[in-house]
């Protein structure tokens, strides 16, 4: 290039201005939104850190998702509350942070409620507040090892969501000397005409009630003697359920470590609630997902009786090693929770949200297909990079496997072990896995349903799989990370063992 042309080159740039600039942009997000690993369904942030999902709310048609985020780097730093909405539970718009730390501490997790009969006195003008419940972390207290690093605080925002005012009464909870207490999830009890706040303490969960969101007494303990104890308890919430004209109560309880399959879980108890105590029904530990990257998930809140669930995809046992780059963590698919009964048990159904149906493209339906050596897909999923949802029938009786590979040679084994009875994923081969020792390894869950039929929904976002077994009655979420997307789908049975309904859908990307 000579120099004439290069000033023209540089006159035609300087001219395009601000639209140039615009183009450099797009491409520059377009690159980001391609990112090797990068979910295409389920949200992500941009760009930083992201842990816990929090504070959901549905107000005015629109899905409000706050969750921890660190915009300063992709590993875990103090914490604020990052922010996206949606109509529609897929496609997301991520909007600037909701809440910046401050004097008081870092901004952990919390809860957001509609203050319909403005108890809080928050609201003006007739507008009805939204209220923020969350927790202050004192880094300053902590480093001089005092118990009282985290209280209890509230925001509210009078604007659906936009933008929140911190309550210059906060902390509305002092800390009672207990050296976990976090995660306030805060839920209006009509029949006592208050709220009750279920606040994870420790190992244990306290209730709190009030009348107006600012001033609180404590009601009641549960989970000394019940449940998982492997770890400190976080991320509790409490709700009800109807199950053939019966009110279950449901409380929800992640726990770190102390997971079934190692690290970060979640479980769960059903029974009863008076406004002041919560009754377990069962003995018997219960999980949300049995896998190992579904944690601190919770439902959003006025919804009605309608229960939808979101959890954070990841697991603390590597969440700050693992292999992306612009980013760091994602949520898993929304989820409809419903209740069971198998065996005189309550159990927690767990499948994507209704929503997800119409965002479904059908590329391969069998009504019945018997295995010779292996039935393969790939012909049919080799178009698909790694995004599409699988599901099929098949007896119980029988053990059955799913793989999922590339062409660089990675697999995901996903199958049923009739033996063991047991659900498993398999991501020893999976590809990237040397960021962490323990991540290379064979999941198993429990198979809950008594019949002989047996059903499967496979759903895979380039580097997740969530497994949705017997109408999520078994659940189970990994992710892995493949160093091309997986293009092939071969399952392997039981010679003349036969598979029903089978049917293969695309999922588009909504980046």
């Amino acid at each position: 290039m000579n120099r004439k042309t290069l000033m023209i080159a540089f006159f035609s740039v300087i001219t395009l201005g601000s639209s140039f600039l615009n183009v450099v942009k797009a491409q520059q997000q377009a690159a980001a939104g391609a990112e090797q690993y990068r979910p295409q369904f389920h949200f992500s942030p941009k760009e930083h850190w992201m842990n816990d999902p929090n504070g959901m709310v549905y107000y005015k048609g629109v899905y409000h998702l706050f969750y921890q985020y660190y915009p300063k780097g992709t590993v875990w730093g103090p914490m604020h509350w990052g922010h996206a909405t949606t109509k529609d539970l897929f496609n997301w718009q991520e909007k600037p942070i909701a809440l910046f730390p401050d004097s008081l501490g870092y901004i952990f997790s919390g809860s957001i409620v509609v203050d319909k009969k403005n108890t809080s006195g928050l609201g003006k003008d007739g507008k009805v507040p939204l209220v923020a419940i969350f927790t202050h972390h004192d880094p300053k207290l902590e480093e001089k090892k005092l118990n009282t690093f985290q209280t209890q605080s509230i925001a509210y925002s009078l604007d659906e969501g936009n933008t929140w005012n911190k309550y210059s009464g906060n902390p509305v909870i002092k800390n009672p000397g207990v050296t976990d207490f976090r995660d306030p999830k805060v839920m209006w009890y009509e029949s006592g005409e208050k709220w009750i706040m279920t606040l994870a303490t420790k190992d244990r969960i306290t209730f709190y009630s009030s009348k107006n969101l600012k001033e609180w007494k404590k009601e009641s303990e549960f989970g000394n003697d019940l449940g998982a104890h492997g770890g400190v308890w976080e991320c509790p919430d409490l709700f009800p359920m109807e199950h053939n004209g019966k009110t279950i109560w449901v409380l929800l309880v992640s726990i770190n470590p102390g997971g079934p399959n190692g690290g970060s879980a979640t479980q769960y108890f059903t029974g009863s609630f008076d406004g002041s105590k919560f009754i377990a029904d069962s003995k018997i530990e219960k999980w949300l997902d049995y896998g190992t990257d579904n944690y601190a998930g919770v439902t959003w809140s006025n919804t009605g009786k309608r229960k939808i669930f979101i959890g954070w995809m990841n697991n603390w046992q590597y969440a700050n090693q693992v292999p992306t780059k612009a980013w760091r963590g994602a949520t898993t698919i929304p989820r409809d929770l419903y209740l069971a009964q198998t065996s005189e048990q309550y159990y927690l159904r767990s499948v994507p949200v209704k929503e997800m149906d119409q965002h479904l493209s059908s590329v391969y339906k069998k009504a019945t297909l018997t295995f010779g050596n292996e039935i393969d897909l790939s012909g049919y999923t080799k178009d698909l990079n790694g995004q599409l949802k699988l599901d099929f029938n098949f007896n119980a009786t029988s053990s059955m496997e799913i793989v999922l590979s590339n062409k660089a040679g990675d697999k995901l084994l996903v199958g049923y072990d009739s033996k063991s009875k047991m659900y498993y994923i398999d991501r020893t081969h999976s590809g990237a896995t040397d960021f962490e020792k323990d991540f290379a390894k064979k999941h198993s869950a429990p198979r809950i349903a008594v019949s002989e039929n047996a059903k499967i929904s496979l759903i895979l976002d380039v580097a997740s799989a969530e497994l949705f077994a017997d109408d999520g009655l078994t659940v189970m979420t990994d992710v892995f990370f493949p160093s091309t997307p997986i293009d092939s789908v071969k399952l392997f049975g039981n010679e003349n063992q036969k598979l029903t309904n089978l049917s293969i859908s695309s999922i588009p990307t909504f980046k």
